[in-house]
């Protein structure tokens, strides 16, 4: 088992938070990690990058290579879409659909989507609106992560476990509602991956 991953955001939007619940995820089953972390101006909304490797055997390198992802993980259409190249053909992208306006020239998000539909099977999810949902907004990150989970190698309770673990200090309820929001984001992934038409049209466009 090998998965390269690549986690991508803006700050503040809960990146790293997806990173520890796989990391926890991936320690509790035995597998080894690496993670490399890009920060740009997260303070202000600049890009967040992560680069995580798992696999059941040494990694030896932090980073991934340009054309060899096997998932991008993003919360924010743009910087998913200026991850692409590193997917490998085969590779997944998984991404919120809600766009983070921080810069002028913003593309349309019509365009966005194009072009995120060319990377082959995209998972576009709205992912606050599921999130609020579920209790608040703040826990579109889980959505994303839900969405990603079919993807990851990691089976989903896994993944669920490592949720409660990191959230836990803050509180049951808390831990609670982004489980859900998980859960929400796996469910909506299993009904676009299945339909034959694709990211449904209304994907925040």
């Amino acid at each position: 088992m090998k998965k390269n991953i690549i986690l991508a955001g803006v700050g503040g939007q809960g990146i790293l938070s997806i990173a520890a619940v796989i990391d926890l995820a991936a320690l509790h089953s035995g597998l080894e990690i690496r993670q490399a972390e890009v920060h740009g101006m997260s303070q202000r909304g600049g890009a967040v990058e992560s680069h995580l490797r798992i696999a059941d055997r040494e990694i030896h390198s932090d980073l991934i290579a340009r054309g060899t992802a096997d998932l991008v993980i993003s919360v924010e259409p743009l910087e998913a879409l200026r991850q692409s190249p590193w997917l490998a053909p085969s590779g997944r992208l998984v991404t919120a659909m809600e766009p983070v306006v921080n810069m002028e020239g913003y593309p349309r998000i019509e365009a966005v989507r194009r072009s995120l539909l060319e990377t082959g099977a995209p998972i576009l999810i709205d992912a606050q609106q599921l999130a609020e949902e579920c209790g608040s907004r703040r826990a579109s990150n889980m959505v994303v992560l839900g969405a990603a989970a079919p993807f990851i190698g990691i089976p989903p309770e896994r993944l669920e476990a490592g949720i409660s673990e990191l959230f836990e200090r803050k509180g049951a309820d808390i831990a609670e509602m982004n489980t859900r929001a998980f859960r929400k984001g796996l469910e909506a992934s299993q009904q676009q991956a299945a339909s034959p038409e694709g990211p449904p049209t209304n994907a925040m466009t």
